[in-house]
This record gives C-alpha cells, structure tokens and sequence, in this order.
C-alpha cells in the first residue's frame, strides 16, 4: 500500500494518512554542486528530509545518487552550495564526526567483517556509544563492564526486532546475501541514528528477502520514529515506502514530490520510468 502524505510544501508538522507525524527538515541541501576533476557529479541541487519521514533518491545508473548519499554522509564535500543540519550550517567533517551527529548508513557493497559473529558485527555499531578507553575494556572491570553488558543488551533487542536470533553466533561470512543485508542493517540500527541512510539495501534480493527488508524499514520508520533517505532501483519498493521521492539524471534534479506526483512527471517519465506515452 503505498504511503500518502499532504502539505509537503510547508515548514510545519503534519500527520500523514497512516498516522504517522512528520516534522519540519532536519537536513536541507542547498544548490549542492560536486565536482571529480572536470566531471559534474551532482550540479545545483537542492532538497530537504523532513524529520520522521521515508525520502528516497532515485534516477537512471550514473544519475549521482550515491555520490548525494556520500555529500548527506560527509564523505564528500561539495565546491558550491552549503548543507544545513538541524537548522545549523554542517561544516566539513569526518565520517566520524558525522556518526557522532547520529547519522548511520548502510552500503551498496555490504560492508561487513566476514569472520566475526553476527552479534559482533552489529556490536561494532556501538562504538560511538562506548566511552571508556581501551585499557579498561581490556581488563572488563567496573564502568567497562557495566558499559558493554548495556550494550550487548541492546544489541540483543536489535537481533530480535530483525528476527535473527538463530544466526546470533555465525560468522556473516557463511550467511547467504539477504541476512548479511539485514545484519549491515543491524549494526547501522545499534548507533541508534536518527538519521538513516540506506544504498541500495534491495540490491541482489529475490523477492521474499525484499518483502522482508521492506517489512524492517517501514518498522523501523514507523516504531523507532527514525528518519530515513534511502536509494533505490526497485520502483514497486520506492512507491510503497517513500513518503517523497527525489529524482536525479546526469547530476541534476528533474523531478521532487510525492510518489504519486513523481509517477506522473513527463521529465521523469521520459528519463528514468519508461512509461509509454503519446
């Protein structure tokens, strides 16, 4: 079913037709340009995530999606244009700045430790919530104890929200594609973001898995109340899970909107969806 959402050209609050509240941006890209040598990655494009929303970034292969996911992210930092974060103007930073900021991501190419467990793939997720230094953590004595118990604790809610509990203690590098998907998106979930960015997390599903991830992403959005930009091809997915959607062609914006106005842009149409027309 897809969402429905109203008044997406306004600064307020408004409760969208499933309920669910969404708030006033918390991340505005403003006449975003990036440049690689002589290549125009993204040029001039702006648009903003609006608190407790689903927004998604598409267009055709080579559009400039992920190279906007690495700007959101703070991988790369644009020659023109600025980025305004919870109201505030985001200087340049490192990605670990940025995780500190409460922004998480998943890749397009999982990016997990293949030897490790599960539980300890997601608990690497915790790191910007560990405060005690190496030593104590070594000798797991007093406030380093108490610290990782709680951590693993939460870390144990994830794994049952995701409902991979069989598959706690196996290295994720014998885990088939689509659970490997869901622990990348377990331990993005144990930094506990309020900003989520996911690339292409349907990439390489059959449809089961992608029914599944769906399922775990309208979760998340809707019980965690976490805000999420996500890119993806699958147009059925985007259409039922994005409350907006951002197009993207050769770097540039051509179309900004609900699903539904999205679907019906000539532009879009001519240059992504494919849909026959007089």
């Amino acid at each position: 079913m897809s969402r429905k959402t109203a008044k997406t050209d306004t600064k307020d609050s408004y409760v969208t037709a499933d309920g669910r509240t969404i708030g006033p941006a918390v991340m505005e890209m403003q006449n975003i340009t990036l440049r690689f040598g002589g290549v125009i990655a993204i040029q001039d494009i702006s648009f903003d995530i609006r608190e407790g929303e689903v927004r998604a970034i598409i267009g055709p292969n080579g559009a400039g999606k992920s190279s906007m996911l690495n700007v959101i992210n703070g991988f790369y930092h644009p020659q023109e244009g600025q980025i305004l974060y919870k109201g505030e103007v985001r200087k340049p930073l490192k990605p670990y700045e940025i995780a500190h900021q409460g922004i998480a991501r998943t890749f397009q190419n999982i990016a997990l430790f293949k030897g490790m467990s599960t539980l300890d793939n997601i608990m690497t997720g915790r790191l910007t919530h560990m405060k005690t230094g190496m030593l104590s953590q070594a000798l797991w004595w007093g406030r380093a104890q108490k610290e990782e118990v709680e951590n693993r604790a939460f870390v144990e809610r994830i794994i049952d929200f995701l409902e991979i509990q069989s598959i706690r203690k196996v290295p994720v590098g014998r885990l088939p594609y689509g659970l490997q998907k869901r622990v990348e998106l377990g331990r993005a979930l144990a930094a506990e973001p309020s900003l989520l960015l996911l690339d292409e997390p349907m990439a390489g599903m059959n449809v089961e898995e992608k029914e599944d991830m769906s399922r775990f992403i309208l979760d998340v959005n809707e019980e965690f109340g976490t805000t999420i930009a996500l890119i993806e091809h699958d147009m059925s997915v985007v259409m039922d899970l994005a409350d907006r959607v951002v197009v993207m062609d050769y770097g540039k914006k051509i179309g900004d909107g609900t699903p539904d106005e999205v679907r019906s842009n000539q532009a879009v149409i001519d240059a992504y969806l494919g849909v026959s027309h007089d």
